[in-house]
């Protein structure tokens, strides 16, 4: 995964972390714009989301597997 998407990860994290507590959810999708100006970066997400981890839509489960 590159860099700038694991930071970008670690900071919409944090920053749901903040409003709703540990038991905040999301998808990969919550990483970009509404608009997909870079589909290889959101296939990379997707890829490392469905494929590689089988996530579902927890945060902490997210955060820990890439901090």
């Amino acid at each position: 995964m590159r860099d700038a998407l694991r930071t970008k990860i670690l900071e919409v994290c944090d920053k749901k972390k903040a409003a709703k507590g540990d038991a905040f959810g999301l998808s990969f999708y919550a990483f970009f714009a509404n608009k997909n100006n870079d589909p290889e970066l959101l296939m990379e997400a997707a890829t490392w989301w469905i494929k590689t981890h089988e996530l579902g839509k927890s945060g902490i489960v997210l955060e820990n597997k890439i901090a």
